[in-house]
């Protein structure tokens, strides 16, 4: 039996054949396969791998730090168990999120970001905003923190793909098109250099206007804004002695690796000692407290060393496939003329392909040091919650096209 309505209605009664429905309900409950032919496997599966993969190296990279630190009671399982509480909580706010059909989530776009700008307001307040290492992103809610940067990645996948449906007329025109947008996004952006949190800056410039070419913005316009962003970039880089230090570091970790390079040239001792198939799980010796942030924005690195060449490759590739079937599942709601769904879809895809693409590049010392984790596997409640929103939304992207395809309704 096929589904034909999100999981919530599940539960639904009828006022007629009660009996008929309690009993379609019932098996479709003790069916599951039947629901899991509503979405898209390669993604569903692919997501579901990095997921566990990141949970099994989020324990093995923290186990050192957890097991030394008066402030994880000198626990081994600390950051396993939060990891797993988070992905708990990210798995039941996206099954809510799935509940909202895209119309409704184009709906509520708007409103979104402008909660997201208020929580990065919200979080520059002193007393409010809770500072961790010179850089103040985090709202603590008793036991956990939010961090809103998180969540304001996918507030702006929804708005400039409702943005862009909005002025697809004016797409090519720079004033009308495109300047309204960048000036939202400056804004959201100085709110993220507040803190400071760069990383993210980049990530939320790169869907917007990633979105808008998708969208069809004029080349020429696209190529002038592209232009001017690279050189407010290094602008942002050469005014900053602290994104200066790191960009040096980068260019040349030996040249000072107990100093600026100390965390990418243990990072790339990690990939050295992995060679071809790694140490083994658990017998990684960088994250003894040689490198930093390992189970966080370096996860990468110890995959390397534990998993070795053939571990590295396996996470691109199922990243690759996530990213693939996102646009896929993109194009086909476009050729629908479902066109909000299509660009929310690649939004998605070009989110978790940008950050992945950074995160490993930095752990590589293929580019500057920047604070992004690895999207689905790194440590972290706001980032973990908020990857599984946008994962949800991808998924109801995709069972909406079914229901088309079908010759049902959205």
């Amino acid at each position: 039996m096929k589904l034909t309505a999100p999981f919530a209605s599940l539960f639904a009664q009828r006022p007629k054949d009660t009996r008929a429905e309690t009993s379609r309900v019932v098996n479709r409950l003790m069916n599951p396969a039947q629901i899991t032919r509503e979405l898209d496997p390669l993604l569903m599966w692919s997501a579901i791998a990095l997921l566990l993969i990141g949970m099994v190296m989020v324990y093995s990279a923290s186990i050192a730090i957890a097991e030394g630190s008066r402030f994880t009671g000198f626990q081994s399982h600390y950051f396993l168990a939060r990891q797993a509480l988070f992905l708990g909580v990210g798995v039941a706010g996206g099954l809510l999120a799935f509940q909202f059909t895209m119309r409704q989530w184009q709906q509520f776009a708007p409103w979104l970001f402008l909660l997201g700008i208020a929580l990065l307001v919200l979080v520059l307040i002193p007393g409010v905003g809770r500072e961790v290492n010179g850089a103040q992103r985090w709202i603590p809610l008793g036991p956990v923190t939010l961090q809103p940067s998180e969540l304001m990645k996918v507030f702006a996948v929804l708005y400039a793909a409702d943005y862009t449906v909005r002025k697809l007329p004016d797409m090519g025109s720079f004033r009308r098109g495109v300047l309204p947008m960048a000036g939202v996004i400056l804004s959201a952006g100085f709110l993220l250099l507040m803190q400071p949190d760069f990383g993210a800056f980049v990530v939320i410039s790169v869907i917007a206007f990633g979105v808008l070419f998708l969208g069809g913005i004029n080349l020429r316009v696209f190529a002038v804004l592209a232009t001017l962003a690279v050189f407010g970039f290094v602008a942002l880089i050469m005014i900053s002695p602290y994104r200066l230090e790191r960009m040096l570091g980068f260019l040349d970790p030996w040249q000072d690796p107990f100093g600026r390079g100390y965390q990418l040239s243990h990072s790339l001792i990690a990939f050295g000692r992995g060679e071809w198939f790694g140490v083994g799980l658990g017998g990684s010796v960088e994250k003894l407290f040689y490198l930093p942030e390992a189970h966080t924005d370096f996860l990468l690195a110890v995959i390397a060393e534990e998993l070795g060449f053939v571990g590295v490759v396996s996470i691109i590739v199922l990243f690759a496939i996530l990213v693939h079937r996102a646009f896929s599942i993109g194009r086909d709601a476009i050729n629908f003329e479902r066109y909000f769904s299509g660009l929310v879809a690649m939004g998605v895809g070009l989110w978790f392909g940008v950050q992945s693409f950074i995160n490993m590049g930095v752990n590589m010392g293929l580019l500057p040091t920047k604070g992004l984790t690895l999207p689905l596997m790194s440590f972290g409640g706001s980032a973990l919650v908020a990857n599984c929103l946008a994962l949800a939304i991808l998924l109801r992207v995709d069972w909406e096209n079914r229901q088309i395809r079908r010759g049902g309704r959205a």
